[in-house]
């Protein structure tokens, strides 16, 4: 009895002294509850960022790999990682690589066809089941980061080596491509990222490259491709270049980060650095960058030591974490955990097929195409054909489901990236198509045996390539093999089989425009891209006419290397002093505008593409708002399949501004129609003057803003941009 009246006593002293009857320190009122995950994203990450310590708050705005990460397999085989904090219930991020599929070491996924063929089955439907097999198979491959979304116009140097990640040359194009694919990830709560911002289009010297470029031009090209790309999609990541952007390295450069992006454009999200792309701290920081990837070199402790000096404003680090708080609320990371699971390979394969099939494109056709299937002899020759197809090179790799059929190494310095063939042999899907004949193949690597072999067959196929990765760009836009030593000439292997054989086809595989210096000699030309892991399939039904080709150029071909604005690649002085490319010489006319501006006849025009039917476009109304001042419009047209067989037509809307704008046309809208032979579908255009394309405006420098020009505009419809007829014009006061 004693012991109890004790412990009551000294209950009754505690409770005094809670309530301010002793000298202890108050006890802190328990926190308020989490906000409801029916909450905004934006009170979600106030919640928990008012809940973080210092530390916890810089341990979220760079990556937890090792100093030397490229000699170490990342959490999930992922590019990058941020732990989580589990005190607060922070889940950790995993980041892959995801342009073309999942990429890095994460395990076997989906290889699909490069992201220009995609971009060249010109239809955002198809694009958005692109970007879900991406989203889909990364979920279940347990990362929750996707850092794809490549929409730089490199076709300012269709040499780059990264054009293959790209969705063309268009900024209005390329920009709803790109959000197609993104939107489809966020979809499945796995993040996007768009990159690489901005002006990343060459990969010779990207690390000191400084890109020169006047306010409207870059408003009007690239960075019309990323507003679109962005607004239109959601995407909640932004990861900044390389290279330098009038004197600012991407990372740290405020008009592209602060004034552009998270000002004009009012971008909720966060911005991450390329991969060792951060070169300072306090700047950095000041100037936009949110999270340092993939180590801690400039965001840990040397952050902290600025946010405590004063430096960097202790509010400015809160809206760091706070915008990487917001966009994993605001895509599902922290409502949807993840669940390893085995991928969907069966309907990630046939996206793949579809999308190359969708996206290949007839460049010539003599009258060859499709093949009969009563055949009794054709020769395969060149590439690898007997057993796989060609993927592009770096970041964007995939490893095939069944994984590689021929991996030849990194073929040059410092090339890092493996070349990779893919497991679906051309050679076997079309002895499938032809089983009662002769179908011999040879490698292409001697121009004399090949064209023996083509000369007692009645087809040669002739498969050319070009290998192309991150981290170089191509020598020419020949057929130059990077990949053998010596060299194969594969130019003059083409010509050697079409002197041998005058019924020859052939097929490409690679990652953008090239020359063609042996077109007339052969009958027909079908750009397969770098087509996938059923590419094999997918090229076999084209050739056989099971699918009749109606991909178009989402890239200019030029004819000549002195037609393009910069003949020569501009050289860095070393590895890292800084250097000028001028791109004020093409300013805004990117790709098919340049060749337009300067009337120099490309090899092949953008929107350019065959079809084994004919089509007919007529009965073209032009219906304007002239009382409203929003000067939107539409386009209806009748398309009509007038051949012999079941395909798709692509109808194309250009405008063309006022003269002393200095653009002479622009794309603004398109309509991918599928016909049955003899159908006649009536379709509608609609252009909206005041969508985030800005389809009508110019970027107007003194106000900082978009407008429209008075004067007259003429619109003008067609299956390319070079195949245009005069809708109509109207006038705007």
């Amino acid at each position: 009895m004693t012991r109890f009246r004790v412990l009551v006593s000294l209950s009754l002293v505690l409770a005094l002294t809670a309530c301010g009857g002793g000298t202890s320190d108050p006890v802190e009122p328990p926190p308020p509850p989490p906000p409801p995950i029916t909450a905004s994203p934006d009170v979600r990450a106030d919640y928990l960022v008012g809940r973080m310590t210092l530390d916890e708050k810089i341990h979220l705005v760079h990556g937890g790999a090792a100093r030397d990460w490229w000699a170490h397999t990342l959490p999930r085989g992922g590019g990058g990682w941020v732990p989580g904090i589990t005190r607060l219930g922070i889940p950790p991020l995993y980041l892959a690589d995801g342009s073309v599929g999942v990429g890095n070491s994460v395990g076997e996924a989906t290889a699909l066809p490069s992201s220009l063929a995609s971009a060249a089955a010109w239809d955002l439907d198809l694009a958005y089941e692109y970007g879900k097999v991406i989203g889909t198979e990364m979920r279940a491959l347990g990362i929750n980061v996707n850092l794809g979304g490549n929409v730089n116009l490199t076709a300012r140097e269709p040499r780059g080596g990264r054009t293959f990640e790209t969705k063309g040359e268009d900024p209005i194009f390329a920009g709803r491509i790109t959000a197609a694919h993104l939107k489809a990830i966020q979809d499945q709560h796995v993040m996007a990222g768009i990159k690489h911002y901005a002006f990343n289009d060459v990969e010779t010297g990207r690390m000191s490259v400084n890109v020169l470029i006047d306010d409207r031009a870059a408003r009007e090209s690239d960075l019309l491709a990323f507003e679109i790309g962005l607004k239109d999609s959601g995407v909640q990541s932004v990861m900044c270049s390389y290279n330098l952007l009038n004197g600012d390295y991407g990372c740290e450069n405020s008009y592209l980060l602060n004034t552009v992006l998270k000002n004009d454009w009012g971008f909720k999200g966060f911005v991450m650095s390329d991969w060792d792309a951060t070169r300072s701290t306090v700047k950095a920081a000041i100037n936009g960058m949110d999270q340092e990837h993939p180590e801690n070199l400039y965001f840990d402790t040397q952050l902290k030591q600025a946010v405590l000096s004063g430096q960097v404003s202790e509010a400015r680090l809160n809206d760091m974490v706070h915008r990487i708080l917001r966009a994993m609320f605001a895509v599902g990371i922290f409502d949807y955990p993840i669940t390893v699971q085995p991928i969907d390979a069966q309907a990630g394969a046939a996206v793949a097929q579809e999308v190359a099939e969708q996206g290949s494109v007839l460049l010539k056709n003599s009258g060859i195409l499709p093949l009969s299937k009563s055949l009794t002899s054709v020769a395969v020759i060149g590439s690898h054909g007997d057993i796989g197809v060609l993927s592009g090179g770096g970041s964007a790799q995939v490893t095939p489901v069944g994984g590689v059929a021929l991996n030849e190494g990194t073929p040059c310095p410092p090339c890092w990236s493996r070349v990779i063939w893919h497991p679906s042999s051309p050679l076997n899907a079309i002895k499938a198509k032809i089983p009662s004949a002769t179908v011999q193949y040879n490698e292409g690597t001697d121009a004399a045996s090949a064209a023996s072999l083509a000369a007692t067959s009645e087809v040669a196929i002739v498969f050319v390539s070009q290998w192309e990765s991150e981290g170089m760009d191509v020598p020419s836009l020949n057929f130059t093999d990077v990949i053998h030593t010596p060299p194969i000439d594969q130019d003059a292997l083409v010509n050697a089989v079409a002197a041998a054989n005058p019924n020859i086809i052939v097929v490409l595989e690679n990652g953008g425009p090239k020359f063609l210096p042996w077109l007339s000699n052969v009958n027909a030309v079908l750009e397969a891209w770098y087509p996938g892991q059923k590419g094999g399939e997918a090229i076999a039904n084209i050739l056989f006419g099971d699918v009749n080709p109606s991909g178009k150029l989402p890239m200019t071909f030029p004819a000549k290397t002195s037609h393009l604005p910069r003949p020569v690649i501009a050289q860095p002085p070393d590895a890292t002093t800084p250097f000028d490319v001028d791109y004020n010489v093409e300013g805004f006319n990117v790709g098919y505008k340049w060749y337009d501006s300067r009337d120099i006849a490309p090899l092949f025009e953008f929107g350019f593409g065959l079809s084994y039917t004919t089509f007919a476009i007529n009965n073209v109304q032009l219906t304007a708002d002239t009382t409203s001042s929003n000067h939107d419009f539409q386009i209806t047209l009748d398309v009509r399949n007038t051949g012999t067989r079941a395909g798709a037509e692509v109808a194309q809307v250009y405008l063309e501004l006022p003269s002393g704008l200095g653009e002479s046309r622009r794309l603004v809208g398109w309509k991918k129609i599928s016909l049955a032979v003899g159908e006649k579908q009536s379709v509608t255009i609609a252009v909206n003057a005041n969508d985030t394309s800005h389809p009508l405006s110019f970027w107007d420098t003194g106000t900082q803003s978009w407008k429209i020009a008075a004067g007259t505009y003429i619109v003008k419809v067609g299956n390319s941009s070079r195949n245009l007829v005069t809708a109509g014009t109207f006038e705007v006061q």
